[in-house]
């Protein structure tokens, strides 16, 4: 219980962690640490959408009563599950995104239906709506490796939390840093950089009390969630991480997190 407590609180430290810049930094945060952590924290979301979810969607859809089936035509549908939920996880943040007024990372342009909101409280909501999606990808991994139904495991799961704490580290200083250059406090800045990053331990919880419910539908949960961060990655992380100066260093940062994410899950997994 206490390893599932800290495992769904790991997200959530990740973006106090950046939030917590504001006590350290005058300006905002240098370009070359900005980009190396998006590019690295990159690297780590797609690994572990690859290894952490979208296999084991695969493997768990493969699975007949708690064995591997060899019927190769059986086999040949295991992809249903994985290429649906994907799609759907792309898609509802797709949705999200039309939807809801916010900037991407690095902008000033407004998108969504409206703009008249503040930039600073625009880059605030959309934090948070990609937050509550990869909250609920913890959900999954977590509810997969306790169900025993797939081939997650514990440190698996806890792999995934790290990998997306690591990518909210550069978002919570992305809001708190703007709020304490507008004349804010350092503790309100930081305070409201933190509480973009509460979403994600609530969705994982919500995502574990329904697990028992939503077991038949986990395959595509799992793929689901692999398709949410695949969108954060390609929307938010890596366009920001390739422009302008300084993107070999995003790019160096995407190897790492991918092998040491690959490395983590295979080994530990």
């Amino acid at each position: 219980m206490t390893t599932l407590i800290i495992g769904l609180l790991i997200p959530l430290l990740g973006t106090m962690l950046g939030a917590a810049f504001v006590f350290f930094m005058r300006d905002e945060m240098s370009p070359r640490l900005q980009k190396t952590l998006l590019g690295f924290a990159s690297g780590v979301m797609v690994a572990a959408s690859v290894w952490s979810l979208l296999i084991p969607a695969m493997e768990m859809a493969s699975m007949d009563n708690g064995q591997l089936t060899m019927d190769n035509e059986a086999n040949a549908w295991t992809i249903i599950p994985a290429a649906v939920g994907f799609l759907l996880g792309m898609g509802f943040l797709l949705l999200i995104d039309e939807l809801t007024p916010h900037l991407h990372i690095g902008t000033d342009k407004p998108e969504g239906m409206r703009s008249h909101l503040s930039k600073t409280a625009m880059l605030a909501l959309a934090v948070t709506i990609h937050n509550l999606p990869e909250g609920m990808a913890v959900g999954v991994v977590f509810a997969g490796a306790d169900s025993g139904a797939t081939n997650i495991s514990l440190a698996s799961a806890i792999a995934v939390s790290l990998g997306i704490a690591i990518q909210n580290v550069p978002e919570g200083a992305i809001i708190s840093m703007p709020m304490r250059a507008a004349g804010n406090s350092r503790w309100r800045s930081f305070l409201i950089g933190s509480l973009s990053g509460a979403v994600e331990p609530i969705g994982a919880v919500c995502v574990l009390l329904l697990a028992s419910l939503l077991m038949p539908a986990l395959p595509y949960l799992l793929a689901f969630a692999a398709g949410a961060m695949f969108y954060v990655v390609v929307e938010e992380l890596i366009p920001e991480a390739s422009n302008g100066q300084h993107s070999n260093l995003s790019t160096i940062g995407f190897a790492v997190g991918f092998v040491l994410m690959m490395v983590l899950d295979v080994v530990m997994g």
